[in-house]
């Protein structure tokens, strides 16, 4: 009977990353809260108009709008939801700069290849490792991890070449893998306020233009006249708001998908240095 070799584990030097996703779930619904509060305490406070109820409720009257921005307050109950997904489009484009940026590494990710790709020409490992440090960013990590399993693999005597450059690739995929779901993270939000908004906003522009003529129908004469032109006017409020965060989310989406390409490049390219360097350096 003949004897069973155990099998060596597959090991990996990649970790996952550590994050919490909570802002997720905490910061549309905090800011359509503050978007309420702004709306209803700020935009439609007591002294931005000439007449209405001092006090009272979730939407209290208001009449005789002083200003503009008085004028938003009367645009219904959709406009404080509208600033909500403004605010919220503010957050995730802050918490998605913040990200990039870090992700984005140090330096600039081609010619802190090149530099590995130097240190590599002339086997020298430790000093390609010491530029991953200085790096840092999604490129430094995944060439980091590439990095360390080349190493190990030249001190490897029982894999062929080939079965060495394979590991490195796993290596970096499996380190890769990790990297970019955290670049990706939250650009839903965007991308699908990008949407909404602009729905949100006809939406409101319906309502308000329902209002406007349902009161013309109690009025008659020139009274009739001022309240349609003022209902339009405050119903269209909703469409600036919608299209406006709309336009922002799109543009600031576009921005951070460039960037996350970049990135992404920038990680491709180590990859194939790693294990192009080493079937070159070690057949």
């Amino acid at each position: 009977m003949s004897d069973i070799k155990p099998t060596a584990k597959a090991t990996t030097s990649v970790q996952p990353h550590k994050s919490s996703n909570a802002i997720s779930w905490i910061a549309p619904l905090a800011c359509i809260i503050l978007g309420y509060v702004i709306w209803r305490f700020v935009i439609g406070a007591p002294s931005n108009f000439k007449s209405g109820q001092a006090n009272g409720g979730f939407w209290p009257d208001r009449d005789g709008a002083i200003g503009g921005l008085a004028k938003m307050y009367q645009g219904g109950i959709i406009v404080p939801i509208l600033i909500g997904c403004f605010l919220t489009v503010l957050t995730f484009v802050i918490e998605r700069f913040l990200t990039v940026a870090k992700a984005s590494g140090t330096g600039n990710n081609a010619e802190f290849i090149r530099k590995v790709q130097y240190h590599l020409a002339n086997k020298e490992v430790d000093k390609a490792l010491v530029e991953c440090d200085k790096q840092k960013g999604s490129v430094g990590n995944v060439m980091k991890a590439g990095l360390r399993k080349y190493k190990d693999m030249i001190g490897n005597t029982e894999l062929a070449t080939e079965q060495k450059v394979l590991n490195i690739q796993k290596e970096v995929e499996e380190a890769t893998a990790l990297e970019l779901p955290m670049l990706e993270k939250n650009l839903v939000f965007l991308s699908t306020i990008a949407s909404v908004a602009t729905l949100l906003g006809l939406l409101g522009t319906v309502l308000g233009m329902i209002r406007s003529f349902s009161s013309l129908g109690d009025s008659a004469g020139p009274e009739a006249s001022a309240k349609l032109s003022q209902g339009i006017s405050e119903a269209l409020y909703n469409t600036a708001l919608g299209i406006g965060t709309s336009a922002v989310a799109i543009i600031m989406y576009n921005v951070f998908t460039t960037k996350i390409d970049s990135v992404t490049h920038g990680i491709d390219e180590s990859g194939f240095t790693l294990t192009q360097s080493f079937a070159a350096n070690y057949k």
